[in-house]
């Protein structure tokens, strides 16, 4: 909830327009509301200071310590007034350790003056590292004089508040700014539904943002947040809970499968039988596909799981109803590859129009970009015609100049891929909204699911087929003990002479068209402490790529066996080519990026060795382990790092080698990464909704604003009794982020 209309004032008004600039780039606020919400990160108490022993390296911190030393040295310096610098040099104290301050030049005059031994204050800068030791250099401070009344009780009595801040504009200054707004507070319209928030015993929104913003006491914070929660998930709620039962309005024709038809010729065929879950979940989705109004339905399962499976028989079900499947992949050599393990499956049952074909048989159509002019001619007349009962392809399938005969569902294959206009384009396709799933192997805690899928209805598949092989994770600390690395390549070698062959993944590809210096940010945002070790372990060298480790491997540690690279660079028709001598066992090892990542389906892959594994995130790797062990014989991934043994990145890598269950490595995952990107703010393009809610800490207070927004919604649609709740709602939802929302 960003505005509420008594908090519209623009911040150029209130606090100035420098300031006001400031805020509006930086932090992204613009309005006497957005600072309002814009909530301390936490809290010091006077008299009690701030730990300086568990400082960031390379991050903008601010501490409350006391001086305990100060110094000014003279040095010879050419550049300076008479040839003599100057530099003063502070330590501080906490307590818990020590921090030193360095000011030059004219720079040293004001603080030698005011940081005497004794005086306590706030300091601000970024943390580095000089002569081995912590420090902060030219850091902006407040004194904190307690012989001054207004300094003292600008900070709120006993709790000095930090905020989210930035170089530009440090948290006491933002404490100022919020000083000057904060008697707007008490013009804030509540949203929160009166018989709601007393039966919860919430306090009211005014109240709320004094409390979080001035807290007398640890009581009032918790107050205070414990209200804020609400508030963001409720508000969040009752737009999942108005797009539900809007959509549940929506007309769709009812898609039943026929006794008979392709879905009971192709069951009939078989070679095994489908898991109980695999059961479950296809009557959950017939049971939805038998309903006049259109389906939204979330398929996760783990790595492995058989979602295809229940993909296929899904659309199998639509064809004997008449209509069309689409199935929308996120690459090209994941729409070849699921066009051709498809086509596989269904035999005869693909060749619909053929001679041959079996007689319910339909046509199942590939189309992506790359494809011929004829080819794509044809492709284009199967699907206007409704010859093809199956079309597979990328984002091609979205293109203004395709038509479908009638299409009657869309399956999103990782769903997290596509932006959410692409889906929106795809289900406007059809003469009635189409049934949708959306499926993801990428296991979703069940808030998460909440918060983001709301809109969407959950299936879970989270048992593995019979035959499916358990897999062993080790890491292998390549720096430390370069034998393990060694040993890996033996393994791989040993993989091979039984008969199996192996992925080696790397994150990088390694052509001219590489910038090394991009490359080496693209293993995801890591922390300071990440970076430093990374530094120093590493030296600085770029990811490891493709076409290098392809060329070392087939000269060194792998010669003489047969050893490919694979990339997402490549020709279309080239990565399709490697592909399919890879799945024909002529490949014995395949050196791939992240291209692999989903839907490869190899069974006889049994190893895979992942170079710089640091740099790929928890859910990635999981992921990516999954293309092995997914035949009869065991299935082996070993984690290489330079990252020393006490790195965090090496806990992480540890944590992915002890479990294999994907729930639980994706709430590690989660809990590593800002709120705003779980919620697709990369997609929408807009300010994460969330500041005070966290979705995996905060699971009772989602799945209770869950319900609660269910029964106002379904008492009160248009929400015409709850004029405060429309206007937070609009506000939420601008204008950008409704589309989000409505697309999703």
């Amino acid at each position: 909830m960003d505005l509420v209309p008594a908090l519209e004032e623009p911040l150029k008004k209130v606090v100035g327009p420098a300031t006001a600039k400031v805020m509006a780039e930086h932090l992204g606020l613009h309005t006497v509301g957005d600072l309002l919400h814009h909530y301390p990160r936490r809290y010091a108490e006077r008299g009690e200071l701030t730990r300086l022993a568990d400082l960031p390296l390379d991050e903008h911190v601010t501490v409350v310590a006391q001086v305990a030393s100060a110094r000014l040295h003279t040095f010879k310096s050419p550049k300076a007034p008479r040839g003599q610098g100057q530099r003063l040099e502070v330590t501080i104290t906490d307590g818990s350790g020590e921090l030193r301050l360095v000011f030059f030049g004219r720079g040293v005059h004001k603080p030698h003056t005011e940081l005497l031994p004794g005086t306590r204050a706030m300091f601000a800068g970024k943390v580095s590292v000089f002569n081995h030791r912590l420090q902060l250099a030219h850091p902006a401070y407040e004194p904190l004089r307690g012989a001054d009344p207004d300094a003292v009780d600008s900070w709120a009595g006993a709790l000095l508040p930090i905020y989210p801040a930035c170089k530009q504009l440090e948290s006491w200054k933002i404490a100022k700014s919020v000083e000057t707004v904060l008697p707007s507070a008490r013009e804030a319209l509540d949203p929160l539904p009166a018989p709601l928030r007393e039966g919860r015993a919430l306090v009211p929104l005014p109240e709320a943002l004094l409390k979080i913003h001035r807290p007398h006491s640890k009581a009032d914070i918790a107050a205070a947040r414990d209200r804020l929660k609400w508030d963001e998930a409720f508000v969040l709620q009752v737009a999942l809970a108005r797009r539900r039962y809007a959509d549940a309005q929506l007309p769709a024709v009812a898609r039943r499968p026929r006794e008979g038809g392709l879905l009971d010729a192709f069951d009939a065929k078989l070679p095994f039988t489908l898991t109980e879950g695999q059961q479950k979940v296809s009557q959950e989705i017939f049971d939805d596909l038998a309903t006049e109004h259109p389906m939204h339905r979330l398929l996760q399962g783990e790595v492995g799981s058989g979602k295809t499976m229940v993909a296929l028989r899904a659309m199998l079900a639509v064809v004997d109803a008449g209509g069309q499947a689409a199935m929308l992949a996120p690459t090209e050599v994941l729409a070849q590859q699921h066009h051709r393990s498809i086509v596989e499956m269904m035999g005869e049952l693909a060749e619909g129009g053929m001679l041959g074909g079996a007689e319910q048989a339909t046509k199942v159509t590939l189309l992506t970009g790359s494809m011929g002019a004829a080819g794509r001619r044809q492709a284009l007349l199967d699907l206007v015609t409704g010859e093809a009962g199956i079309v597979i392809g990328t984002h091609a399938l979205i293109e203004d100049k395709v038509r479908f005969h009638d299409l009657g569902l869309v399956v999103v294959d990782e769903q997290h891929r596509f932006g959410v206009e692409q889906r929106d384009a795809l289900r406007g396709k059809g003469k009635q909204p189409p049934h949708l799933l959306v499926m993801t192997a990428t296991p979703i805690p069940r808030t998460v699911a909440m918060t983001v899928f709301g809109d969407l209805e959950t299936s879970v598949l989270d048992q593995l087929p019979a035959g499916r092989s358990p897999i062993a994770s080790h890491v292998v600390p390549a720096q430390d003990k370069p034998h393990f690395l060694a040993r890996a390549w033996e393994r791989v070698r040993e993989e091979v002479e039984k008969g199996h062959q192996a992925y080696v993944v790397c994150p990088r590809i390694g052509d001219e068209e590489d910038d090394p210096k991009k490359a080496s940010r693209s293993g995801g945002k890591k922390s300071a402490e990440d970076r430093a070790e990374q530094e120093a372990t590493a030296e600085k060298r770029p990811p490891l790529a493709v076409l290098d480790v392809a060329e070392q491997l087939a000269a060194g540690p792998l010669r003489g066996l047969e050893v490919e690279p694979l990339h997402g660079r490549m020709q279309p028709d080239d990565k399709d080519a490697v592909m399919r001598r890879f799945a024909a066992g002529e490949t014995q090892v395949l050196v791939a990026t992240t291209v692999i990542e989903v839907g490869v389906n190899v069974p006889n892959a049994t190893a895979m060795v992942i170079m710089d594994a640091d740099r790929f995130g928890v859910s990635q790797l999981h992921q990516l382990r999954g293309r092995v062990g997914r035949g009869s014989a065991p299935g082996l991934c070993l984690l290489v790092t330079d990252m020393p043994e006490a790195a965090p990145a090496r806990a992480r890598l540890g944590a992915v080698a002890a479990t294999l269950d994907g729930f639980e490595l994706s709430r590690i995952d989660l809990e590593q990464r800002r709120e705003g990107d779980v919620l697709g703010q990369a997609q929408s393009g807009v300010r994460s909704s969330l500041r005070m809610l966290a979705v995996i800490d905060d699971e009772e207070v989602i799945a209770a604003a869950r319900e609660e927004a269910a029964a106002v919604v379904a008492e009160d649609p248009g929400l015409e009794h709850q004029p405060e709740l429309r206007t937070a709602l609009d506000a939420l939802l601008d204008a950008e982020r409704e589309q989000y929302l409505d697309k999703g």
